[in-house]
């Protein structure tokens, strides 16, 4: 683990490293405290410092109430080295924001063991916000597929769509819906169920560019959100996922099981909202289902301009990229 030791003192600071390096920390040396709070901003900062209290430029408390400032970085255990024992003194060091402190001349043993604790806090730390950030991505993940939930991935197109607004893009979303899916849990059982949209959603999430996304909508209905794709591209986009799919048996603990896709799609124009793209997809998705399914449609200049709130010109005609 790397450390830092700030101290103007040559003395002090060839002792310390001495201890350090033969304890297996990797040293970092500073020579007064604006030395160090330059070394602790930055984004591979040691997790660990030995600030003396007395430096030039900024003395070691200075330094600490800097560090405690910072908010959304990770934590830097600060042990204070002082020649000053009144505790309003100590006081003073430990509400500036150090974690614990040392008076000298320093004991070898006792500095071992602050760092013993002071590396253990860091590691705590570390894993609480490891931890917290598994929860935060769990919360947004369908459990069962993997793939983003409903919340999230209609999060993902409303900020899509505010970004294709700024630069004039446009964003495609697919709604994509197993065929029969009923039929496969009423015959398979819903273990098997569950494995055809495991699958399903690995061989869909696959055929997606990395800045896209695909959300688990509900039940068997996936939605993907795709940027810059004018309605042509947008449907080749669909027939890839329909193509993955398309009667390519997935393998389950009841047997082989064939599946197809119905595809949905709708491109926005102008200022689009979420909501009314979806419900554009889900039409084009219906259509799709009754004229047969394991087929892709697209919805209808029409459908997504008054799904999306849009005003038609009067004398306007349905672009020739479109196809309804």
């Amino acid at each position: 683990m790397k450390i830092l030791i700030a101290d103007d003192d040559p003395t002090t600071r060839r002792m310390l490293e001495a201890f350090l390096v033969k304890w297996g920390y990797e040293v970092m040396v500073a020579n007064q405290g604006d030395e160090a709070w330059e070394t602790l901003r930055r984004s591979d900062a040691p997790r660990l410092a030995i600030l003396d209290w007395m430096m030039p430029g900024m003395d070691g408390v200075q330094v600490c109430r800097e560090v405690r400032k910072r908010k959304g970085r990770p934590y830097v255990y600060i042990l204070l080295l002082t020649a000053k024992g009144q505790k309003r003194d100590i006081v003073a060091g430990l509400e500036a924001g150090a974690d614990d402190y040392l008076t000298k001349p320093l004991y070898p043993y006792e500095l071992r063991a602050c760092l013993r604790a002071g590396r253990r806090i860091v590691e705590l730390q570390g894993q609480l916000v490891s931890a917290h950030a598994a929860l935060e991505e769990r919360a947004l993940l369908d459990p069962l597929t993997g793939l983003w939930n409903r919340g999230a991935i209609v999060d993902f197109l409303q900020r899509e769509l505010a970004r294709a607004a700024r630069e004039r893009n446009t964003v495609a979303v697919a709604m994509v819906d197993l065929d029969h899916f009923k039929a496969i849990n009423d015959t398979y059982g819903y273990l098997a169920g569950d494995t055809v949209l495991r699958e399903v959603a690995r061989r869909l999430r696959s055929a997606m560019r990395t800045y896209d996304a695909m959300g688990r909508y509900g039940g068997d209905e996936f939605l993907a959100v795709v940027a810059g794709w004018d309605a042509p591209g947008a449907i080749s986009f669909a027939e890839s996922f329909r193509a993955r799919i398309d009667r390519k048996a997935i393998d389950t603990p009841e047997g082989m099981i064939p599946v197809t896709l119905s595809v949905g799609v709708a491109v926005s124009s102008g200022e689009a909202n979420p909501g009314g793209l979806i419900r554009a997809a889900d039409a084009a998705l219906y259509r799709a289902k009754s004229k047969g399914r394991n087929r892709v449609e697209m919805a209808m200049w029409e459908e997504v301009a008054v799904e999306a709130h849009l005003r038609l010109p009067a004398e306007a005609s349905p672009p020739n990229t479109v196809i309804p």
